[in-house]
């Protein structure tokens, strides 16, 4: 008897959820959800899951994932959800935050007008340019 081959190919994106077009996904019976609610998967698939939540967790370590992900300006606490939903685990909030200020050039505080910063709920955005610097002097985000 012959034994059988598949191939399977996995690729993945980061989009933001509220840029998707439900009606697309819907009329070809696409499903979201959430990492830890997943059904068990065929053959090695759920390998390959686990695979490609592992590259990227590494790419979270070298590139600020929010560039894509989180809207312009944004607060730290949602920067923290990001990464507590990349890491599949509860980040302590006072950590996080003197990390990723620490990281000197890779966040702005957001002047709104008229507004003074206000802690957690400031606003901050991306610094491109600095992060290009980090990167080239290699940046590491260890969370």
């Amino acid at each position: 008897m012959r034994g059988y081959r598949c191939v399977s190919i996995a690729h993945y994106s980061l989009i933001r959820l509220d840029d998707y077009d439900k009606k697309f996904v819907e009329k070809h019976g696409a499903f979201w959800f959430r990492i830890q609610d997943l059904p068990d998967l065929v053959l090695d698939h759920n390998k390959m899951l686990e695979d490609a939540l592992t590259l990227l967790r590494r790419k979270a370590r070298h590139q600020p994932i929010g560039f894509e992900l989180l809207p312009e300006k944004f607060t730290l606490h949602q920067l923290q959800g990001l990464y507590e939903a990349i890491y599949q685990r509860d980040i302590n909030s006072e950590e996080f935050i003197k990390k990723i200020l620490s990281i000197e050039g890779l966040l702005e505080l957001v002047d709104e007008k008229g507004k003074k910063p206000s802690g957690s709920g400031s606003l901050y955005q991306f610094d491109y340019d600095n992060y290009q610097k980090l990167l080239r002097s290699g940046f590491n985000l260890e969370i």
